[in-house]
């Protein structure tokens, strides 16, 4: 018994198969990319792009050290595959000022001592823009005691505990991450 091996008649390169190209829109500027189908949003916007912001921490989804914001929610970008964001606007760290302004939240991780060695602090600050966000929409978090409501109860240190607990801080600057949300939810009226 003999195996019959049909032969392509225009065998496709490797790195055809393996590459895509894609647009991604990155703190307002648009940028085109080839990128292997393996190569994760973190590495595209660190090396191929060059935004320091999202830290490279323990590479597993598990630290928060590369959060950022796709399409304004957000992700650890170290589990996003670079070919799922195309065509998304991803913000980082970098993005989040106004004209050369900081955002609230960055003037208060400054003002409250939100970071010590800074290594996690883009990724924190991404993650509060987006509690902020979740919780002004109406999210509940897994602490939230009455969900049937239609309005959430004020944000309290527990909720902001609950809602930033994917980022992790190896300096345990903790209580002075929870009062810049506090401090940035109370200035938007939603603290409690």
């Amino acid at each position: 018994m003999g195996i019959s091996v049909r032969a392509s008649s225009a065998p496709k390169s490797m790195s055809d198969e393996t590459q895509s190209e894609i647009r991604l829109r990155v703190n307002g500027t648009t940028h085109d990319l080839t990128v292997d189908h393996r190569r994760t949003l973190l590495d595209a916007l660190r090396e191929s792009l060059g935004y320091t912001g999202p830290k490279k921490g323990c590479d597993h989804g598990q630290c928060g050290a590369c959060t950022v914001l796709l399409d304004g929610r957000r992700v650890v970008s170290c589990l996003t595959l670079a070919v799922a964001a195309d065509g998304a606007e991803v913000t980082t760290v970098e993005g989040l000022t106004t004209d050369g302004a900081l955002h609230p939240i960055q003037q208060a991780f400054l003002r409250l001592e939100g970071f010590q060695c800074g290594y996690c602090t883009p990724g924190q600050i991404c993650s509060a823009v987006a509690v902020l966000e979740e919780y002004s929409e109406g999210w509940p978090s897994a602490v939230t005691a009455d969900v049937s409501s239609d309005a959430l109860p004020g944000l309290d240190a527990r909720e902001v505990r609950e809602r930033m607990s994917g980022n992790l801080c190896r300096c345990g600057a903790y209580g002075g991450i929870v009062r810049a949300v506090l401090e940035t939810a109370a200035r938007a009226g939603d603290a409690a």
